[in-house]
């Protein structure tokens, strides 16, 4: 193994689950289970130790079990070469549905260090609409893809949305102090451009992990992508240095306040700028091909993150997390899934309700079976 995996979990009042808790070995996990039987809900817990929200975003009352009664949590022992971490999360007990606390090593820390510790990366069938939805969802698919390399970038789009916020709030008093307003617009111009940044290096660094898979694996059956961000404040960043960008966007926020005020919200910036992906081999963007070609695609691109994660970090794999995945691929394509997973010496937890798509595993995985929020153990795989 890469030397980063996750030996036990613990799942407490999470959704389906009561209790559970699971001793896990290193290498590919296999759910199984009919629809509804907890497997999703297993998964949503463990993007949970990461920074953010969790794979499905929600809202962290509606992850309470259905019981009622005590809070959730999940937890975790992360085995590394430095020896265990205890990572964990959960409501805090006594504060309502909203405050959500971290613990590593039993002291407590922020959303944002859990990814000092954990790289998770997820495919979900939710995930399938990518290319064709809202640029928003493809916006926050790239900011997980920073994470990897960034902790902080969390922290900084958060910071960009909440001085934006204030500033949209300022500009409904026609009357407000521009002194106020440039403050605000400073400090937005700061947030702006670090988070654009952040954004155009993750993107070049993941090109070039691409180009030297598309070399090393001349026939992989995932299609290689080109990608790039693409937008107004995309040619700004490029036009020279930060302090530079900084300054031009200053400026731009401060010229468009009347045209703002008018529309009700800030219509320049990073939250406008777009992740654009083309299927290489046919040179089509990506919204124009199949929704086989696209689920390849979004698969190779995932793949291709993983491996730059482990570069990022001496080797040491992320987590993955791989919703129902199988089931829509062929035996060249699974095979070549199962294949990368073991290259990378990556911990996979895959989900399926037909054992049989994991054959091709044979004794490199832990299969478990899932019912009604119960997960045992299956002897043999």
């Amino acid at each position: 193994m890469s030397g980063l995996w996750l030996s036990s979990l613990t799942l407490s009042a999470f959704r389906n689950y009561v209790s559970a808790k699971l001793t896990l070995p290193p290498g590919p996990v296999v759910l199984t289970g009919e629809n509804g039987a907890g497997k999703t809900n297993c998964l949503e817990a463990l993007s949970l130790l990461s920074p953010g929200r969790g794979m499905r975003r929600a809202a962290y009352e509606d992850m309470l079990h259905a019981g009622g009664g005590a809070p959730w949590a999940v937890s975790a022992v992360l085995e590394t070469p430095d020896g265990p971490v205890r990572i964990g999360t959960g409501l805090k007990a006594g504060a309502g549905l909203s405050q959500r606390v971290v613990r590593v090593d039993g002291e407590s820390a922020s959303i944002n260090s859990l990814g000092e510790h954990l790289q998770v990366l997820w495919l979900v069938p939710a995930m399938d609409g990518l290319f064709t939805g809202a640029a928003g969802d493809r916006r926050r698919f790239i900011d997980r893809l920073v994470l990897a390399a960034d902790p902080g970038h969390a922290a900084r789009v958060t910071a960009f949305e909440r001085v934006m916020r204030d500033r949209n709030r300022v500009l409904e008093d026609a009357c407000a102090d521009p002194a106020w307003l440039d403050a605000l617009e400073t400090q937005l111009s700061e947030q702006g451009v670090a988070v654009a940044i952040a954004r155009r290096d993750a993107v070049a660094r993941l090109s070039l992990t691409i180009e030297r898979i598309r070399k090393e694996c001349p026939g992989d059956p995932f299609p290689f992508a080109e990608i790039g961000m693409a937008g107004d404040f995309e040619m700004m960043i490029a036009r020279g240095a930060a302090v530079e960008a900084e300054d031009e966007y200053r400026a731009v926020l401060h010229s468009e306040r009347r045209r703002d005020r008018a529309a009700g919200r800030t219509l320049s910036g990073p939250h406008r700028s777009d992740l654009i992906v083309r299927h290489g081999p046919k040179q089509m963007e990506a919204r124009l091909c199949s929704t086989g070609e696209q689920k390849a695609l979004l698969i190779g691109l995932i793949l291709a993150h993983a491996t730059n994660v482990a570069t990022l970090h001496n080797g040491r794999a992320p987590l993955l997390l791989l919703d129902e995945v199988a089931a829509h691929l062929d035996s060249v394509r699974r095979g070549a899934l199962f294949s990368r997973i073991l290259a990378m010496e990556c911990q996979a937890f895959m989900t399926g309700t037909d054992t049989a798509l994991f054959n091709a595993l044979g004794g490199e995985a832990a299969f478990f079976s899932v019912e009604n929020g119960v997960l045992r153990p299956v002897p043999d795989g």
